[in-house]
């Protein structure tokens, strides 16, 4: 089959190479906000170029894959489904509530399969943990902490495009925390700081964070991030439960050290970017999109799912700002 992506920035890139090296995808075809910044890609991975989004449509693709900014992603969603092309998009849908429940409306009023990606879905561990959950194997869950801890901070510029650490971070472990437990959030308490770059600050952002939320079941969530995290991309979750807990992400190469005397477990080196944290994820969705596009598979991950983890997101970022519980 032949894959069309748009937006060839640092994932853009690194999903158009994982695209080639599937073994359903004959060809990648790509395009980008800048021209010549797609041609150079395609000519180093050894891809086709289109000069534009339209002329990609066009080209007689089968899947349609969104790497774009994430204010283009409703536009160009709207356009995979004008094509009547599968399409997948990184998440999120959209830079605002009410943007996401327009295009969610959209495509739910269409048959074009549109797939957002939340690639902790595809992730070992993370599916471990589900079944885990949904076998009873922990008995009831009574607790479950979270965390989402960047390296490093992304470029200034990407702060205000991002939609805000909630949106843009921790939306992730939303997701997730719905995946993995099947309930919902019914209230959340949140706060944030800026304790790093004043440009987060100055763009109305926060770069550390935590929140509160409490599951439909009663189960209490603990969700924590940062984009300063020195010693590397850390990305876990524990499930505590009556017969017993389990941890997602602790392995040798876990961005932690033990202050025990004589234990050097962790021992191997962290990862740095969730690009390495993930890689086997991302191959996995993907891979799943491809199934998708033929037909052999459901979509994983849809725009309702995706509009239930931003929702979640904004009544965080709403409860950052008014210091108080919000009942979703």
């Amino acid at each position: 089959m032949r894959i069309g992506l748009v937006g060839v920035g640092r994932i853009g890139a690194f999903h158009a190479a994982t695209l080639k090296g599937l073994p359903a995808v004959d060809q990648v075809v790509v395009a980008d906000a800048d021209p010549g910044r797609a041609e150079l890609v395609a000519k180093d991975l050894g891809l086709e170029f289109a000069p534009d989004v339209d002329a990609l449509l066009a080209s007689g693709v089968d899947g349609f894959v969104i790497a774009a900014a994430t204010s283009a992603h409703a536009a160009l969603i709207e356009a995979g489904i004008a094509a009547g092309v599968p399409t997948f998009c990184e998440k999120p849908i959209a830079l605002d509530l009410a943007e996401t429940e327009r295009v969610v409306a959209v495509v739910e009023a269409s048959t074009v399969p549109v797939h957002i990606g939340f690639q902790r879905r595809f992730d070992a561990g993370y599916q471990a943990a589900r079944e885990a959950v949904r076998s009873g194997e922990l008995g009831f869950v009574h607790h479950i902490r979270a965390n989402t801890n960047d390296a490093f901070p992304p470029h200034h510029e990407y702060i205000p495009q991002s939609g805000g650490f909630f949106r843009d971070c921790t939306v992730h472990d939303f997701d997730i925390l719905r995946y993995v437990t099947g309930r919902e959030v019914v209230s959340v308490y949140a706060t944030g700081a800026n304790r790093g770059e004043a440009f987060f600050g100055e763009y109305g952002d926060v770069d550390s964070a935590a929140a509160l939320l409490t599951l439909d079941d009663g189960t209490f969530v603990a969700v924590s991030g940062t984009r300063y995290n020195g010693a590397g991309h850390d990305v876990r979750m524990e499930l505590h439960g009556s017969l017993g807990s389990l941890a997602v992400g602790l392995d040798s190469h876990t961005a932690l050290r033990s202050a025990e005397p004589g234990v050097t477990f962790p021992d191997g080196q962290p990862h740095m970017t969730f690009m390495d944290r993930f890689q086997p994820a991302y191959v996995a969705e993907l891979t799943a999109f491809t199934e998708v596009v033929a037909g052999t598979r459901s979509v994983p991950c849809t725009v309702r799912d995706a509009l239930a983890a931003f929702q979640i997101a904004d009544a965080c970022e709403l409860s950052r700002h008014e210091n108080r519980i919000i009942t979703l």
